[in-house]
């Protein structure tokens, strides 16, 4: 879900329409639609990690 995630963003797409598009695929929420919130969060937390890599 990260790496569609990733991609859609790149495509320049809003919260809510990367939201639209992603699909849960396991856990008690499968099949449905995340949160732009869940989304933005995912987002952040990868951002924040790729920076941290890259400066170690």
């Amino acid at each position: 879900m990260l790496s569609m995630a990733l991609h859609l963003r790149d495509l320049e797409m809003s919260l809510r329409d990367i939201a639209k598009r992603l699909v849960i695929t396991t856990g008690a929420q499968e099949g449905r639609h995340p949160s732009p919130a869940t989304v933005m969060r995912m987002l952040r937390e990868h951002d924040e990690q790729t920076a941290t890599a890259v400066s170690a």
